[in-house]
């Protein structure tokens, strides 16, 4: 469980990595190779549900949008790869980088990265100083790659890390649970959406 202070709605940023067609959709790069994408969509509700329930607490909400194009995809990024055809994940300006299902309103926020980690050469941490943003509640995809990496770094840089284990998603189970016990161990807390949300609601009550 959570502390309901740890979220207050003031302090706290909510952030959406990488729900993009090219990671989500099974007619997607990922999943036209044979990435099961099974999960995403078993977390689309209560993602959907949170992000209603952040905004109509003023909390902000943050898109994380991947981003790849000529200019970004060094030697060493493109050396990574150990899966064919990744070069043309979520390139720029295609169906594949559009947003999945979520998609954020006038008021929200969006986030581009060329790397796992949205805070790796982005305007994430200013934004988050400006916001004074203490805590970051982590959702999105996958569990064990960029949400894992942008929450570790979070970490890093100080920041209170909340990782919801029904409103994120990974390729396996075996991978989302193994990144849900790391980061429940060394890097922040793992709940679930409705802990957010009751905390939230108990935090109306007493203001």
């Amino acid at each position: 469980m959570i502390d309901h202070k740890q979220v207050d709605p003031a302090q706290t940023a909510l952030v959406i990595v990488d729900m993009q067609n090219d990671y989500c959709d099974a007619n997607g790069n990922l999943g036209k190779q044979g990435l099961d994408v099974s999960m995403v969509d078993e977390m689309i509700a209560p993602l959907a549900e949170l992000i209603a329930q952040a905004r109509d607490n003023r909390v902000p909400v943050i898109f994380i949008k991947t981003i790849h194009e000529p200019s970004t995809d060094s030697d060493t990024w493109v050396k990574r790869l150990k899966i064919a055809n990744q070069t043309s994940v979520c390139r720029k300006d295609t169906w594949g980088a559009d947003f999945y299902k979520v998609k954020p309103q006038a008021d929200d926020i969006i986030v581009v990265k060329h790397r796992y980690s949205a805070f790796i050469n982005t305007r994430l941490d200013s934004v988050l100083r400006t916001l004074n943003t203490n805590t970051l509640i982590m959702t999105g995809v996958s569990t064990n790659v960029c949400v894992e990496s942008t929450a570790r770094d979070g970490f890093m840089l100080d920041y209170d890390v909340v990782m919801l284990s029904d409103c994120t998603a990974a390729f396996s189970k075996a991978a989302h649970d193994m990144t849900l016990t790391n980061i429940d161990q060394y890097f922040g807390t793992v709940c679930k959406s409705e802990d957010v949300i009751q905390s939230w609601h108990a935090l109306q009550t007493t203001s």
